[in-house]
This record gives structure tokens, sequence and C-alpha cells, in this order.
């Protein structure tokens, strides 16, 4: 089969790979059908995961069609049309047991494309497969299910739930790339009274309008400060989520956030940020961190399910399987290019 494979920092190639087969009796092997790239991704291409290695297949994020399952499988069978969680859960530890399927200690966690060879190939192998993946609901399309694998799930449980927005909250989000569009949208379920996104491109602060923002803010002209100041009489921001995974934008995220509020963050880093105790002691934050658990994900597929959230305009740019290369260098360039997710397909199977 082939697979997008890692080299090393910038280094990456689409090439023949052995086939993905059944290692364990909890397996699951999926033929692709759509897979995207993520902004992990380009942190691990970055250098900023030295825990992927050279030789490893990247990407975590797919639907796709059950081939094989192992023995011991038993909510999926062979001809299942499947979501590939971006974590996977062995079912039976501690974190597991409390549903912190990203912290599990069972051999799962976010592996896949990071710890084993993931989902930017032909066929992947799913770990754990009764508690990795979840069945498409009919009515359902592989592009509005893939947003499902990771973005959505952590946008909601890492910025909206471990940010805690509530009614009438004042919500700041700096970063509109896919995972801040993602935390607009699923913080409008709490009725926030007014969403602000803050980002340097345009183009996907004309985004963050269409999934929901009341205001946004062009943070290389204007100042983010004094535009929530005048939304919330000078105090600051209920809740900030930092949606990028720079140091300056999480030192931001704690600058905008008003005395008692919370900042969460989501973005991946890769490079220490300054924690100012001297300033905050005083006022009573929360922060929080997270790894995606996916606990959500069953609540969001059935509200894509029933149309209660549209994930359709996520996806801005279509390619085929083999052309790996020109996705990751469209998506890399979202700036220029406009590219929110890209999605990639194989063809149909008869």
């Amino acid at each position: 089969m082939k697979a997008l494979v890692y080299h090393g920092p910038h280094s990456r190639a689409w090439e023949e790979v052995p086939d993905a087969t059944l290692h364990e009796p909890t397996d699951a092997v999926v033929r692709v059908d759509a897979v995207t790239i993520c902004g992990t991704d380009l942190h691990i291409l970055g250098g900023d995961v030295p825990e992927v290695t050279p030789g490893r297949i990247l990407g975590h994020e797919a639907v796709g069609t059950v081939t094989s399952v192992g023995p011991s499988v038993q909510k999926v069978a062979v001809g299942d049309r499947v979501l590939v969680s971006c974590v996977s859960s062995c079912g039976s530890c501690r974190y597991c047991r409390d549903g912190s399927y990203g912290q599990c200690l069972g051999g799962g966690g976010w592996i896949l494309g990071h710890l084993i060879d993931g989902t930017q190939a032909e066929y992947v192998r799913v770990p754990f497969a009764d508690n990795s993946t979840y069945k498409v609901p009919d009515g359902v399309t592989d592009e509005q299910m893939i947003v499902l694998a990771d973005i959505l799930p952590t946008a909601y449980e890492v910025g909206v739930l471990n940010g805690a927005v509530s009614p009438a909250d004042v919500v700041a989000i700096i970063g509109a790339g896919p995972i801040g569009l993602a935390a607009i949208m699923t913080a409008r379920l709490f009725s926030p009274s007014h969403v602000v996104a803050i980002d340097l491109a345009d183009s996907r602060l004309e985004a963050a309008r269409k999934f929901g923002a009341d205001t946004v803010v062009n943070s290389g002209r204007d100042d983010p400060a004094a535009v929530i100041a005048e939304l919330t009489g000078g105090l600051g921001a209920d809740v900030t989520m930092e949606a990028v995974g720079l140091p300056q934008t999480f030192e931001q995220a704690v600058r905008l956030v008003r005395p008692g509020g919370h900042v969460a963050n989501i973005g991946v880093h890769g490079a220490p940020a300054t924690l100012h105790l001297e300033d905050i002691w005083i006022k009573n934050l929360t922060i929080t961190t997270g790894l995606v658990d996916t606990y959500s994900t069953p609540t969001l597929i059935g509200l894509v399910a029933s149309r209660q959230l549209d994930t359709t305009p996520m996806v801005t740019h279509r390619f085929s399987l083999d052309e790996f290369e020109t996705a990751y260098d469209i998506f890399a360039n979202a700036a220029e290019t406009g590219a929110l997710k890209v999605l990639l397909t194989a063809p149909r199977q008869q």
C-alpha cells in the first residue's frame, strides 16, 4: 500500500510501505476512504513532536470501511463504515474508566501517527477497534464526519468545556484556524453573548464570521485588548481560548481574560511560554490545558446527524489520496490559500 511517511523535520513522502495488518485480537484494519491533515501534523513536520520518529506514517483522522477484524472485536464488522478517532482507548485502565481516553495507560491515547503508524495511507491498523471507532450514521457524508475525528471534539472538550463557557459570556478565541473555528461553532451551543475571533489572516477572520464570531480582530492592525475592553466595560473576556500553539498567543490569552475568568489552552506548543505569576497570582484565574479525550464524540455525531451542527463549510479543498504532497503545501500556507480543512479521498470501491 502507499502512505505519507515522515522522514524527519521538514521531510515527508508518499511512498510504498508494507500493508496494514492485524497485530492484536482487538485490532481492526480500515480501508481509508477519506482522510485529512491536522495542524498537529505540521507541528510534527516542524520538529515540535520528537516522539514521532522517521519512518512513521502520519495522520490521526479518517473515515473508512472495515476490511478485517481481530477475533476479540465485537462492535464493528467487515464492511462497516466507521470514523477512526484520533484517540485510541483500551477501555479498562484507570483513565479510560474515567473517560480520560487521551491519558490511556493500556496502550491507547494519541498513538495514531504519533507512536504507531497513522491514517494518511490507503489502509490503517486501528488498535482497540471497539472503543476507537464509531459507526457513521446513515445520511452523514464522509466530509461531514471527518471533522469529528479530532478538531470538533478537541475544540469542544479542551476549549469550550474546559473553559466553562456559560450563557452571556464574552469569549475570545485566539487563532481562527480549523480548531478555532470549531471552538466558535461549539461555543455557540452555550449561548455566549459575544464571541471575538483574533487572527493575523483576514481570510481566516472572514471564515470566523461565517462560523459565528460576532467580532473579528486582525491583531496585526488592531488591539484585541481595546476591543475586548470596550465589550466588557474594561473587565476582560470571561473565557479566552488559545488555538495557535505559540508562546505569544498563550501569553496574550492570559492578558485578555478578566479576573476570575478561564483560560483554555488548545494549541500544540513546541516552545516554552512565560507564565507571569507576578501579575496573575492575585486574579483567581483558571488555566487549563489538555489533550482531547473524545468522550464527547457520540454527542457531536448526534448533533451533526440531526443537523444541529453543520460541519460542511470546514472543508475548503479536496484532493485524491495520491495528492498528499500538494494537499500539505496548500494546508501549510493557509493564510495565502484560504485552506481550512483539506479532504483527500480514495477512489470509490465497487
